[in-house]
């Protein structure tokens, strides 16, 4: 296999696991949640206001994993296609559509290269899905190729400075920098798969040669209510409290071409 086709099955069977460990029992109580909610630590929606107005809107839940974030998405209105690479995780959102509802389209796809059409969107959104795990030349150039102009893409991931602080065995970040910037680009973490933690800067330059203003970055914090997440370890609540845990960007494509 090339180097792409080799990231795409290593994430595969990271996915089939974490799904059989964590995924498809924590799928119910999110897709039972009454309020979106964004990150490990579920920042409400409600205080960090990037979705605007849902209802009746086109969107695509990239790399949708199993369907939460869709289910929350149609609830308030919006149609919602959503599209992940794992069937493992697709199972799951299809078990959870079928036992708590609402119905809308969930397929298997790679997020850099999906079969829909072209301009067919008004909203990308990608919560702890297709930023970390493909690559962002490529992604991110889809997202743009299926949104409408004027579209917005919100796309949350983790921050930086988490990678930067993760030690090797994959624990939790600590209060030292462990690798240099440029190292965590692409990276694969023992025993998981390949992740992508672009500089802010690279993610400017990605989605400016995309077509697409940025908005707004969030940086998210953990509340002093929060507890340590049951499965994902990169980050712990009293960490997060401190130091940002992930990053929320909202960005928006150009009405019409523009040169960069």
């Amino acid at each position: 296999m090339d180097g792409d086709a080799e990231a795409r099955a290593l994430n595969q069977a990271v996915w089939r696991e974490v799904n059989e460990q964590f995924t498809d029992g924590e799928a119910d109580r999110a897709w039972t949640s009454a309020e979106i909610r964004w990150g490990l630590f579920g920042t409400p929606e409600s205080e960090l206001r990037v979705l605007d107005e849902l209802d009746g809107i086109d969107v695509l839940d990239l790399a949708c994993g199993t369907g939460y974030f869709s289910a929350w998405l149609a609830r308030r209105g919006a149609r919602v296609v959503g599209v992940d690479l794992s069937a493992d995780q697709l199972r799951s959102a299809r078990r959870c559509q079928a036992a708590y509802g609402p119905a809308f389209p969930l397929l298997q796809a790679d997020a850099e290269r999906t079969p829909l059409r072209a301009r067919c969107f008004d909203l990308v959104v990608s919560e702890h899905g297709a930023a970390a795990w493909c690559d962002p030349q490529r992604w991110v150039a889809e997202a743009a190729r299926v949104l409408r102009p004027g579209g917005r893409l919100v796309f949350l991931t983790n921050s930086l400075l988490s990678a930067l602080c993760v030690p090797s065995d994959d624990g939790p970040a600590g209060d030292r920098m462990l690798r240099g910037q440029r190292d965590v680009a692409s990276v694969r973490w023992p025993g998981g798969g390949v992740e992508h933690h672009p500089s802010h800067g690279d993610w400017i330059a990605v989605l400016r040669r995309n077509g697409f203003a940025v908005e707004r970055l969030l940086e998210l914090y953990a509340t002093a209510e929060a507890t340590d997440h049951d499965f994902y370890g990169i980050a712990t609540a009293s960490w997060a409290a401190q130091w940002p845990a992930e990053e929320l960007w909202v960005a928006r494509l150009a009405t019409a071409e523009v040169a960069i």
